[in-house]
């Protein structure tokens, strides 16, 4: 199942629901999709049978919903600070090649003179993919945001004046929603584009926390459910009407040296991040980067991020927001 939101003609939320390949139908009373997992997280239920249970009301076109910019992020929190997004890196193995390679490195090069970088993805490899049972090693992890910072599928990913650099990265999410008993539940995963500023990051690795603090994409379609264990899409970005980056983007579990399940413990152990009603995007990492082959985005540029089995293509332009002047106030 596909589960989206679009803006309705009187600016509610429509919530779309579809099996891929097949055609949308709005929800009946759905009011978001945020409503709807709650109500099957707090009231013991799935949300297909939620869905059911609402039944269903007409036919949505969402290919001409996209057109007219009317995609909503496709969940949404009434208070968008209580929406989260995180991410973690480290986690893909990346092409055959980079895996031997990394492989060989790791186990060859003394301790000391790794990288703190190859030593996290060390520690992945090594105990990444825990037995059942037994907890794994932690990932790196950073926070992005909250709600505010949720570009609409379609919408402008805009970078700040005073970053170096806006690249995009294509990942998975997960998409959680806290029940009121303090319980996470995973709605399903869908194509996000956590975009970074790379230029940044590379001047220290203590600037990773800075780079990271700009917008995010997701969806447009939720695929609600367990992620396929090899996931495979393409990343492009268009200048135009010419593509000037395209390479595969590679996901799941077959792709990776961590486990969905250890990713998820090592976030929501913290009990902050299980408070009831909460909405969590976190986003899984990736080994695709127009960035790493010398691509420089520019405003206007369209980021594509695109694998069949998640629905429609998430796509966002690159704009550069004009300069502020910030200074504080003594009250």
């Amino acid at each position: 199942m596909l589960i989206s939101q679009i803006k309705g003609a009187n600016g509610e939320i429509v919530v779309a629901v579809r099996e891929q390949g097949g055609a949308a139908k709005s929800v009946k009373n759905a009011g978001s999709v945020y409503a709807l997992a709650m109500e099957a997280a707090d009231g013991g239920k799935s949300l297909a049978s939620v869905i059911e249970a609402h039944g269903y009301g007409d036919a949505v076109d969402l290919e001409k919903a996209y057109a007219e910019g009317r995609f909503l992020p496709p969940i949404t929190h009434p208070d968008a600070a209580h929406l989260h997004l995180t991410g973690t890196g480290l986690t893909h193995l990346g092409s055959a090649a980079t895996r031997d390679s990394m492989h060989k490195k790791t186990t060859e090069a003394a301790e000391e003179t790794l990288t703190d970088s190859m030593k996290m993805f060390k520690m992945g490899l090594e105990n990444g993919k825990p037995k059942a049972g037994e907890k794994g090693v932690q990932p790196e992890w950073f926070y992005k945001g909250n709600g505010h910072g949720a570009a609409a599928p379609g919408a402008p990913l805009v970078s700040p004046s005073f970053a170096l650099d806006g690249g995009e990265e294509p990942e998975m999410a997960g998409i959680y929603v806290i029940a009121k008993d303090g319980t996470p539940f995973r709605i399903g995963f869908a194509l996000s584009n956590e975009f970074s500023d790379h230029v940044t990051e590379r001047i220290n690795y203590l600037y990773l926390a800075h780079s990271k603090l700009r917008p995010a994409s997701f969806g447009p379609e939720i695929r609600v459910g367990a992620a396929p264990d090899d996931i495979r899409g393409t990343s492009r970005i268009k200048r135009g009407d010419k593509v000037i980056f395209e390479k595969p983007f590679l996901s799941g579990e077959a792709n990776m040296s961590h486990t969905f399940a250890n990713l998820e413990y090592h976030h929501f152990k913290y009990d902050l991040f299980r408070a009831p009603g909460d909405v969590h995007v976190h986003m899984f990492g990736t080994a695709t980067l127009s960035f790493a082959d010398g691509i420089k985005a520019e405003e206007g540029d369209v980021f594509e991020i695109e694998v069949a089995e998640f629905g429609l293509p998430l796509r966002n332009p690159l704009k550069v927001a004009a300069e502020e002047e910030i200074a504080v106030k003594q009250l």
